[in-house]
């Protein structure tokens, strides 16, 4: 049988119809296989321990890093880290929440959102009837048991939460159920928050970096980081309550008397000259001159208001310059960490809420 033009081309038609339609799903395949996976979300799936809550450094005291290759080697390390590792801090735990909530979002794989959920319900168990956290959960011995403002650990999950009550920043994908318990818990958060705030002779100052857990008075961490008002913490704690629509009277007083702290102790003319590497020894951290700086203590005495520095050996020095060499260099006794909050945030803050 002889084929006719028309048969041919009908014929070419249907295989370039095919053949397109072959091309098409291979792209929507790569497409979707691209977005479904997350290297670094996958990771921290891995990492995450059986109760919820993610490590900062495993069993070994390796730091976890989220861009080293998952060796043979390294599994065996985290397979073998326990439960008592999961922290708050240097971010551990809301830094994983946050970055699987936002994968989900985009990937729509189910297990970043399972995962983030879980390390949820972690968040959820750590905190204290009085409202706080521990820097570490389960984990209670020595300063880790503490209510813990310290590098932002108790305020970094309160955002989360916040986040969850108020269905933003891309938590509005989270099971509706955490809504309550979230509203619960920042309720509670803030209630610690306002009680923890240091009083001098009847004033509201600022907030130490941690807390015992029971008396809620302020208390000490490590052998140089002695109880006392801490500056870079409280900005942190002051954003937290500025985020609160229609704030309390409590809430705007706590507000107004820690920036108003803030600028009665502000160092102005002077910003923090650090090595970039504080064991080569080179030179001497220093409070130096400099016109267009403002700078602020890292803690200060609870009474006083004077800038205080702690050593290895526990001892409190009221000069910089009266520190061991290695801690004078290793940590960052004076910032600008407050600057930003009363010059801009604050003034913004009071067009909304007034005094």
């Amino acid at each position: 049988m002889v084929c006719d033009d028309a048969d041919h081309g009908t014929n070419r038609m249907m295989k370039m119809r095919i053949l397109l339609s072959l091309i098409c799903s291979t792209l929507l395949l790569s497409c979707y296989a691209q977005q479904s996976v997350d290297s670094t979300a996958d990771k921290m799936l891995v990492y995450q321990l059986g109760n919820g809550g993610w490590p900062k450094q495993l069993e070994d005291k390796s730091v976890v890093n989220y861009d080293a290759d998952l060796t043979p080697a390294l599994l065996d390390k985290i397979k073998a880290t326990k439960d008592l590792h999961a922290t708050f801090d240097n971010k551990a735990t809301s830094r994983e929440v946050v970055y699987l909530v936002k994968a989900y979002k985009k990937t729509q794989n189910k297990a970043y959102l399972a995962a983030a959920e879980k390390g949820l319900d972690y968040i959820l168990s750590a905190q204290y009837a009085n409202g706080g956290w521990p820097q570490y959960y389960p984990d209670q011995s020595s300063y880790r048991s503490e209510i813990t403002y310290n590098d932002d650990a108790m305020i970094n999950v309160l955002n989360i939460l916040q986040d969850i009550a108020t269905q933003t920043n891309d938590f509005d994908v989270v099971n509706p159920v955490y809504m309550k318990k979230a509203g619960k818990a920042v309720a509670k958060g803030i209630d610690c928050i306002l009680k923890t705030q240091v009083k001098q002779n009847g004033v509201l100052s600022i907030w130490a970096a941690q807390y015992d857990k029971d008396s809620m008075l302020p208390a000490k961490a490590r052998a140089f980081e002695p109880a006392s008002l801490s500056t870079s913490e409280s900005v942190g704690i002051v954003r937290f309550l500025m985020r609160i629509k229609n704030p309390s009277v409590a809430e705007k007083n706590a507000i107004t008397a820690a920036v108003k702290w803030f600028d009665t102790y502000k160092i102005v003319g002077f910003r923090f000259d650090r090595p970039k590497n504080p064991k080569a020894n080179v030179k001497a951290a220093a409070l130096i001159q400099d016109s267009t700086a403002i700078a602020w203590a890292r803690f200060y005495d609870l009474d006083q208001n004077t800038p205080i520095f702690g050593d290895r050996d526990n001892t409190i020095k009221a000069k910089l310059e009266e520190l061991s060499l290695e801690r004078r260099n290793g940590y960052a006794w004076y910032g600008n960490w407050a600057q930003k909050l009363i010059e801009k945030e604050y003034p913004k803050w009071l067009t909304t809420n007034g005094k």
